[in-house]
């Protein structure tokens, strides 16, 4: 498979690519952004990304969602700091193949690989039949959010970036983050990736809508 590693961490690509070239993959390039890595995947058309989770300022579920929109023929793996049903089953909604923690070892990551190039998935840990139970909620009752703070979390939830948010609300990315600070207070989330987790375990989407 033709390939493209994207991961903060320029070390783990930096690891990975020798074992996985030897493996029969081609390494078409390793990023360490999301920006870098969507340019990457435009330019080299690769068969798959290996994605992270967590990038300066962005969520790796914002990447999903665009490479899936913008380059359906690359398939997704994300690699996540740990193991994290929620997380996995969100990834899994927005289109990815394959998820499994960066503590797997290369041989799974490559077996991984394999399966996905001939149309299956891998999530692992294996994702149960129905979505994790949802937990207490620790924030507020979704109705204390603004109708703004609602939108912004309806729009996390789809995946979007804070520019194009920013862009389709027509308010300034400064405006944005605080409406995002802000939610983000309620929900008693510590950043994006969790209050889209939260929103999506907890059906806050639909409970807005109601």
């Amino acid at each position: 498979m033709r390939l493209v590693l994207c991961d903060d961490n320029l070390l783990l690509g930096e690891a990975l690519a020798p074992t996985l070239t030897a493996s029969g993959h081609q390494i078409a390039a390793i990023t360490t952004s999301l920006a870098a890595g969507l340019a990457a995947i435009r330019a080299r058309r690769p068969d798959a990304c290996l994605l992270g989770l967590r990038f300066s300022g962005e969520e790796g579920l914002v990447g999903i969602r665009a490479i899936r929109q913008r380059h359906p023929g690359t398939a997704l793996v994300i690699l996540a700091r740990a193991p994290d049903p929620a997380l996995a089953w969100q990834a899994r909604k927005l289109g990815a193949a394959g998820f499994l923690s960066k503590n797997a070892g290369v041989a799974q990551i490559t077996q991984a690989l394999d399966v996905v190039a001939a149309g299956g998935s891998v999530f692992e840990p294996a994702l149960p039949s129905r979505p994790p139970a949802a937990p207490a909620r620790r924030g507020q009752p979704v109705y204390e959010l603004t109708p703004r703070e609602q939108e912004v979390l309806r729009r996390i939830v789809e995946g979007q970036g804070t520019g194009q948010m920013a862009r389709e609300m027509n308010i300034a990315p400064s405006t944005l983050r605080s409406y995002v600070k802000n939610l983000l207070s309620k929900l008693g989330t510590h950043s994006r990736l969790q209050a889209a987790a939260l929103a999506s375990r907890e059906g806050l989407v639909a409970e807005m809508s109601a």
